[in-house]
């Protein structure tokens, strides 16, 4: 064509999207691939936003297309982190964004682990409330991984999430929610009469005990 340079250097092609998703793979697997990685060590450059979707019943989505390996997700979710109000997956070469709809995890599971028995405690003091995450992650309620209710849609309706690691969360399952609120007591908190669960010596206050009979 007339007035180009016929020496200059063809820009570099975009891979394709399957071919990010594989060069994204191998990334990770470089970095490790098993359990949580280091990503606060790690300052790779952002390479902005990729269609990867986590949706709000837990099943990743790349480019409207659901990821059916577990394996693979799980690889992903090993480098999945937050950058501010942004949810990125980090790796020592790149840094990328993804949409993540509610919650990154789901907790599927949940069970009451009994400390050893101290006369000074009574029982709920000396439990820890355990969360198994759709990832299998195992989450011991307490410093560090703490419940938090989100206000629902209607009237004293909450929707519980318990911190998993560096800022991700598990929203908890239908099931999983009426288990917690089974376990859960009336507490003074701040001169207000409070429902909420105790777990590792922390209670954590769900809604005000009169607001009870509303949310039934």
């Amino acid at each position: 064509m007339p007035g180009e340079d016929p020496k200059a250097t063809p820009a570099p092609l975009a891979p394709p999207a399957s071919g990010r998703l594989e060069a994204l793979m191998a990334a990770v697997r470089d970095s490790g691939g098993r359990g949580p990685a280091p990503v606060e060590k790690w300052d790779p450059p952002d390479c902005g936003e990729m269609d990867l979707v986590i949706k709000a019943d837990g099943s990743w989505h790349y480019m409207g297309t659901p990821i059916g390996r577990p394996a693979l997700v799980r690889l992903f979710a090993s480098v999945l982190t937050r950058d501010g109000a942004r949810y990125v997956l980090k790796t020592p070469v790149e840094k990328v964004g993804l949409r993540v709809e509610d919650a990154p995890f789901l907790a599927v599971e949940m069970a009451v682990e009994s400390a050893a028995k101290d006369a000074a405690k009574d029982a709920t003091e000396s439990r820890t409330l355990v969360f198994r995450t759709n990832l299998d992650d195992l989450v011991r309620c307490g410093p560090g991984h703490a419940l938090r209710f989100a206000r629902g849609g209607a009237p004293g309706e909450v929707v519980p999430y318990v911190h998993v690691r560096r800022g991700l969360e598990a929203r908890l399952t239908r099931a999983v929610h009426l288990d917690l609120m089974a376990e859960g007591e009336v507490r003074d908190d701040g001169g207000v009469p409070m429902f909420g669960v105790a777990s590792a010596g922390v209670f954590y206050p769900i809604l005000p005990a009169a607001d009870l009979d509303v949310s039934e």
